[in-house]
């Protein structure tokens, strides 16, 4: 039996990609018994009559995958975030980032509209990207309007399967405009009565950019921790996990147990307040939630 990596999925429909053929297939009703949907990334095992007519047999085994947006085997996930417009939020930077870790995917970080800023909006961006630089994370300052940093992205697309992750409205769709003219995705301005940018991506497909696959997703701003557990939380902060190694109790959650070498570290200023405080809020966040049955 042939097998193929699905790169697109739509309307019910999967789309497989075997020897530069691009089969349309559907899903085998074994797949709903089994509460198995197939995802974009998915390797798989396929039956064809014609490039109109085919059925997914089997779903290889995933080394990962995320929720929303839905793609499985991901190398690297690129969080796109705008300086401005809307204006670049940390919170909700750090809850992409906790997901990713929590998958065991690299984040690379990109923030976009940099031609937008002024200077003071240029410093305190440049002074975020140095503190999670600082982190350990990789980050990229760009434009698609001057298309400056663009060729700093190239390297990481390499050869890789990323996906496009961020906010509506951040510029995921002109991003991939400059890295790939021929695209011509959609692209909608900001809403200023809103302050939010209108959907503009309504499926995930995995496009080919260089030598690279990159997936342009749904637009989203909120993410939940439906899966990850407290304990797991330390693990999904760097810094916080580096830190955890001078805290004097094993299991320590860093909140209010005495000699933490985290709020140690937070209290020296080695941690910045705003990640400590995102960390904690995710914390109890993952306490409150209702139990799974």
């Amino acid at each position: 039996m042939p097998e193929g990596k699905i790169v697109k999925a739509l309307s019910g429909f999967y789309y497989v990609l075997h020897n530069d053929s691009l089969i349309q297939c559907r899903g085998r009703g074994v797949f709903r018994k089994n509460k198995i949907t197939p995802l974009v990334g998915d390797e798989v095992v396929f039956q064809a009559e014609n490039e109109l007519e085919g059925y997914i047999l089997e779903v290889k085994m995933r080394k990962n995958e995320l929720i929303r947006p839905p793609i499985a085997n991901v190398d690297q996930a690129i969080l796109v975030f705008s300086a401005v417009e809307p204006d670049f939020s940390t919170v909700l930077l750090d809850r992409f980032l906790v997901l990713v870790e929590f998958n065991h995917i690299k984040p690379l970080i990109c923030i976009t509209k940099m031609d937008l800023t002024n200077n003071e909006e240029k410093e305190k961006i440049a002074d975020y990207a140095e503190q999670y630089r600082d982190a350990g994370y990789e980050v990229i300052l760009t434009s698609s309007e001057t298309e400056t940093g663009i060729e700093l992205l190239n390297p990481h697309i390499e050869k890789k399967i990323s996906v496009f992750a961020g906010q509506s409205g951040v510029g995921k769709s002109s991003l991939l405009n400059v890295l790939r003219p021929d695209l011509d995705l959609k692209t909608n301005d900001i809403s200023s009565h809103l302050g939010r940018g209108k959907h503009t991506t309504r499926h995930v497909e995995l496009i080919k950019i260089g030598n690279g696959l990159i997936a342009d997703t749904p637009g989203f701003s909120s993410l939940e921790f439906t899966t990850i557990e407290a304990e797991n939380l330390t693990f999904c902060f760097p810094e916080i996990q580096e830190a955890s190694e001078n805290c004097k109790f094993r299991g320590c959650l860093h909140v209010t147990e005495p000699k933490c070498g985290v709020k140690a570290a937070v209290e020296s200023g080695e941690i910045p307040t705003y990640r400590y405080e995102h960390y904690v809020d995710f914390l109890q966040e993952i306490k409150d939630r209702k139990p799974r049955y």
